[in-house]
């Protein structure tokens, strides 16, 4: 079981950090090539590169809130850590362990920016459908958010919940290893 645990935690760190690096390394490309510069335009009248420094959150709500974002983050970050750790150690919550790495990997990626630059760059850009402009760490969260919501809904079975509610079931040994 330690070995297990133990595997888990290094995988999820290991995806942590990569992801994190290919955020920040994304958002250096695009301060490097894109800032103070032309679109680079991938699809004409549909999507581009177009370099934004984001002082506030989607759509421009919350604009200069950067105590705000950090404590938000924090609670996110710690929630994700708890999750993580209270899980079984088993292949039917490895997506759901998905899920807790790429929103750890998300926040921890915006907040690395919002406290270097007081802002975050984004730099992907849906023209067509005016969306807001995104990054790297943006597309972790909304994919962890949405695989999150499918487990919720289709995957997940009313006992699986003990495990993500405070009152829940305490053990989180993995129930193969029991028998």
């Amino acid at each position: 079981m330690k070995k297990k645990r133990f595997l888990w935690y290094l995988g999820g760190l290991v995806a942590l950090v990569f992801g994190i690096v290919l955020d920040q390394w994304t958002k250096f490309l695009a301060t490097t090539y894109l800032k103070g510069k032309e679109d680079i335009v991938l699809i004409k009248n549909v999507f581009c590169l177009h370099y934004l420094e984001n002082r506030g959150a989607a759509f421009g709500i919350f604009q200069g809130q950067k105590t705000f974002f950090i404590i938000t983050t924090l609670l996110l970050l710690s929630a994700a850590l708890y999750f993580y750790i209270r899980l079984p150690y088993t292949k039917r919550f490895a997506a759901f362990r998905i899920c807790t790495v790429l929103v750890a990997a998300g926040g921890i990626g915006n907040m690395i920016d919002r406290l270097c630059n007081n802002y975050v760059t984004d730099f992907f850009y849906f023209e067509l459908i005016d969306f807001p402009v995104f990054n790297v760490a943006d597309i972790y969260v909304v994919l962890a958010m949405c695989l999150f919501c499918y487990l919720a809904f289709f995957y997940f079975k009313e006992e699986d919940y003990q495990y993500f509610t405070f009152r829940g079931k305490k053990s989180v040994q993995d129930p193969e290893e029991q028998e």
